[in-house]
């Protein structure tokens, strides 16, 4: 965001301002609520019209056509075999249903939406006249962050993450007493860019944060991304979206009978897991680097990042048949120990209770009438 450029100490990366001096420092004061994000690397699209959330309905994963003025909630739209194309956040003030997604992701999505309207009352805009805080929510920042969001409606533009917990109508497959996502309150404020820079000034340099803080808290709770976890393979299961971006009780949509019949009968083909790596040589591996069980590829590295707790962490996704021990990233700087923490386990699905039916080969035979 250029209005952040010029703040001391700011160095951009190629999606914003990477970080503003020093990361570790900006990632604590961020998990305690005590600094915000500008996310420049994340786009706002406006869908308004009196049909627009029965519509969205229709057409994406979400149950939102009674989502109320105030609510948040996250989609996705799929394709007819159930591989994710977009994702984003939703967030409606009674007027207009705002969606956050990723920037790269942004115009493609609002181009499919328009494609679809067809005669439905609602008209989709890309909002380049916004941008996006992150913060989290209960800290210190938080209440001046919320203030500075926009209330076009009378309803300021603060949408509430749903990683925290299931969604109605969602499912975990992690296998965890506590999910790492349940810690992390994280909220995005839509505002204008001058009350984005009058925030800043008001609040001081100490309570800004770049995107590689931002980064940690999402790798280190799990949380899936577009622009990082999805490819031209990717269906929802596999990497605990079901969670938080799919209601698996609404009508059909676009790519339903696929996450119903993997949910219900079978497994997804491949896996989201946490890795811990070997900070020992101070060397991170990149996204994409492929990730091997002995002398096996069983998958690739998906998002990286340096956690102020934990170190070096990485999100991968593997084959559901890789096996559930450590692990070696390959990478440029060299092999990495990587010890998995399995988030989607390998018999995630199948949770339907089908009953067997007798095979005919099986049947009892019927009584001789001679009485033999």
């Amino acid at each position: 965001m250029a209005i952040f450029d010029d703040i001391a100490g700011a160095v951009s990366g190629p999606s914003g301002i990477a970080h503003f001096g020093d990361a570790f420092r900006e990632q604590r004061r961020l998990a305690a609520g005590e600094a915000f994000v500008p996310l420049g690397d994340r786009a706002v699209v406006e869908v308004s019209g009196p049909e627009r959330l029965g519509w969205l309905d229709s057409i994406t994963s979400q149950a939102v056509g009674r989502l109320a003025a105030g609510e948040s909630t996250e989609l996705l739209i799929l394709d007819p075999h159930g591989h994710v194309e977009h994702a984003a956040g939703v967030f409606d003030d009674g007027e207009s249903t705002w969606l956050l997604a990723d920037r790269a992701d942004a115009e493609p999505l609002a181009a499919w939406l328009t494609r679809m309207k067809f005669r439905t009352q609602a008209t989709v805009a890309v909002r380049d006249d916004l941008v996006a805080l992150g913060f989290v929510d209960g800290g210190p920042a938080a209440q001046a962050v919320r203030a500075a969001a926009a209330a076009p409606h009378s309803v300021g533009l603060v949408w509430a993450d749903p990683w925290q917990r299931v969604s109605a109508g969602g499912h975990q497959y992690a296998e965890v007493a506590e999910h790492p996502g349940a810690a992390l309150a994280w909220r995005v404020a839509i505002t204008a860019p001058d009350a984005a820079g009058a925030l800043a000034e008001r609040l001081g340099a100490d309570a800004l944060a770049g995107l590689l803080a931002a980064e940690a808290l999402r790798v280190a709770a799990w949380r899936p991304r577009w622009s990082a976890e999805v490819d031209e393979r990717s269906i929802p299961h596999e990497s605990d979206w079901i969670r938080s971006a799919v209601h698996l009780n609404k009508g059909c949509y676009r790519g339903q009978e696929t996450v119903a019949k993997v949910h219900n009968l079978g497994h997804p083909p491949r896996r989201l897991a946490a890795l811990h790596l070997d900070g020992s040589d101070a060397v991170l591996p990149a996204p994409g680097d492929p990730v091997f069980a002995g002398d096996d590829e069983v998958g690739r590295i998906t998002s990286v990042a340096r956690h102020f707790e934990d170190g070096p962490i990485a999100l991968a996704i593997l084959s559901r048949r890789a096996p559930t021990g450590d692990l070696v990233v390959r990478s440029e700087g060299g092999h990495i120990a990587a010890a998995q923490q399995v988030i989607v386990p390998a018999d995630a699905g199948a949770t339907a209770d089908v009953p067997r039916l007798t095979r005919l080969s099986r049947r009892p035979t019927a009584p001789d009438p001679r009485g033999a």
